[in-house]
């Protein structure tokens, strides 16, 4: 029987219990990690598929101190408890994006870039993005003076003048993490006030670093190649215009904190959407569509904060377990319940994850994320090492040595000096066995967000790799001319991670095409020769000499599109 007709044999029948979710949430933050805990803890089966980092948008906060029970924490460290807290329920963890939803039919089916899943319920959960103004000069300079993370981006700003547009909390909060780069700060609110509540402005609006003006709107932003040079902003009362203009060879920032696009593109023509975007429920929680419910900050909100999405998806994971229970009955089909872990609480005291208790760089979690690759890699690796003699190579030979260990696909391989120049040194280059370079490196140590997307890389590398589109697949292939993709992004930021998960995409499938991520944190040359204020920056440089440099998180067919430029 041919695999066609197997496939086509397999589509109705019904899945194995086994292999079967009770629950798929997609989207690991606060509101999807509080869902799997509940479920979980309720004896049901769920999957929390997360294609970046778990823990969401809030792990970039440096310090959550309005979340009841926790005096102070950082968003990842608050967001790691609580996926760990999941864990120790039997809530299992996936990192890849979900491309496809099917929910017809009593057994709904998840379409990942790892594959696809069967599931009774589908839970969204996937939260939103910083939204655009659309004041001119926006998006001439976005990346180049215009930002809107201020953990990923605000060290561009060390010493220079920061405006910060926005009324809300994030522009309260942000405009006074600012303060530790900027020269100073000033706040342009729309309102008569500050949107967010007194306790959350006040440190904004008493910091000696920050100016705040009301009833004030930008208009206007310029400058020239290095950078942004003026603004102009409006009173909104009065109609007076205000113009500034930076220092005789100066540039200034603009942090942009104006609310959030909601991410429903996944469920747009599926279920009913606000004309914001924003995912429509009932009071279950439960969308247009049947089976697919929805929490957090896609869902119609006057409150985005942690304790909200956690309340909400605590009353939505309730409502799925009356749902599941039905599913169940009517079908016949159980998934295996899941296995309980020791929770945190049980734990001998003192114990303390491997990482911290032998030196190892690497979690339990980040290798139980690593066994899950290495075992589906279908070709070995050599990792070449170009080292110097400073404190980053060392850190870089160790986690790569730390990573070869786990597994017979990887191997190291320290390279002689002088084989590349001394300013693109620590670099990885994943390399084939025989030593050929895939066009996939490294450039620093691929560690906090950039880990994902390097061992993404691996995997891409080796085979079989990611699925992609096949018009993508065919655009890859069939790129004509040699392409150097220079990628320059933080490990703090977010949104590097499935840029540069995308360029090595494309590299893996075109021998044309190299693919190289550089830390800006130790490469601060080739920061300031692409006049780079934000990242991700892609610099895409042609056969023929010229380059093109754009800024923001794509996809494969974004950078496609871009390389056709």
């Amino acid at each position: 029987m041919s695999e066609k007709n197997l496939d086509e044999k397999n589509a109705g029948a019904p899945p194995d219990p086994a292999s079967l979710y009770d629950a798929v949430i997609i989207g690991g933050g606060p509101a999807g990690l509080t869902a799997a805990l509940y479920l979980a803890r309720a004896r049901y089966r769920v999957l929390v598929v997360e294609r970046e980092t778990f823990g969401g948008q809030i792990t970039i906060t440096s310090e959550v101190v309005n979340y009841p029970g926790v005096l102070s924490a950082s968003g990842a460290e608050l967001t790691e408890t609580m996926r760990r807290q999941a864990e120790s329920f039997g809530a299992e963890f996936l990192l890849a994006e979900a491309t496809g939803l099917d929910l017809a039919g009593d057994v709904k089916r998840v379409s990942t870039s790892r594959g696809e899943l069967s599931c009774l319920a589908v839970l969204l959960a996937t939260g939103a993005s910083p939204r655009r103004l659309g004041f001119a000069g926006e998006e001439e300079f976005r990346g180049r003076g215009v930002a809107y993370c201020a953990t990923c981006d605000g060290e561009f700003f060390t010493g220079k003048r920061v405006f910060v547009v926005g009324g809300g909390f994030a522009a309260a909060e942000e405009s006074v993490f600012l303060t530790k780069y900027a020269s100073r700060v000033t706040v342009l609110v729309r309102e008569d006030d500050f949107t967010c509540a007194p306790a959350a402005a006040e440190p904004a609006k008493s910091h000696p670093k920050i100016d705040v003006l009301y009833n004030t709107e930008l208009v206007e932003a310029g400058g020239d190649e290095v950078g942004l040079r003026h603004l102009r902003y409006r009173n909104t009362r009065t109609g007076e215009e205000t113009s500034y203009e930076a220092p005789a060879g100066e540039t200034l920032g603009i942090f942009v904190f104006v609310g959030y696009a909601p991410a429903t593109g996944l469920v747009r023509g599926i279920a009913e959407l606000d004309e914001r975007g924003y995912v429509l429920t009932d009071e279950r929680q439960m969308t247009s569509a049947d089976g697919l419910f929805a929490a957090g900050d896609v869902c119609v909100k006057t409150l985005r904060q942690v304790a909200t999405a956690v309340g909400q998806a605590a009353q939505t994971a309730t409502d799925m377990e009356r749902y599941l229970k039905a599913a169940q009955e009517r079908t016949g089909l159980v998934p295996q319940a899941p296995v309980s872990r020791p929770r945190a609480s049980e734990e001998p005291k003192g114990e303390r994850p491997a990482a911290q208790d032998d030196g190892s760089l690497l979690t339990p979690e980040m290798r139980a994320q690593l066994d899950a690759v290495f075992s589906r890699m279908e070709r070995p690796l050599v990792l070449q090492l170009h080292l110097d003699d400073g404190p980053v190579s060392a850190e870089l030979r160790a986690y790569m040595e730390e990573l070869a260990a786990l597994t017979d696909r990887l191997s190291v391989e320290v390279m002689p000096a002088g084989e590349l120049p001394v300013e693109e040194l620590p670099c990885v280059r994943v390399c084939r066995e025989d030593g050929a370079w895939t066009g996939l490196a490294f450039h620093g140590v691929p560690g906090g967000h950039e880990f994902t997307s390097f061992v993404l890389g691996l995997y891409n590398a080796a085979g079989p790799g990611q699925p992609i589109a096949d018009a993508d697949r065919a655009a890859a292939e069939g790129i004509a001319e040699d392409l150097q993709i220079t990628l320059l992004v933080s490990l703090s930021c977010t949104m590097c991670p499935d840029t540069v998960v995308a360029a090595q995409r494309i590299a893996a499938l075109s021998p044309r095409v190299t693919a190289e991520a550089y830390d800006v944190a130790h490469f601060g040359a080739l920061r300031d020769r692409y006049r780079a204020m934000s990242v991700p920056c892609v610099v895409i440089r042609h056969a023929d000499g010229r380059e093109h440099v754009t800024f923001g998180k794509k996809g494969v067919a974004q950078l496609l599109e871009e390389i056709g430029r």
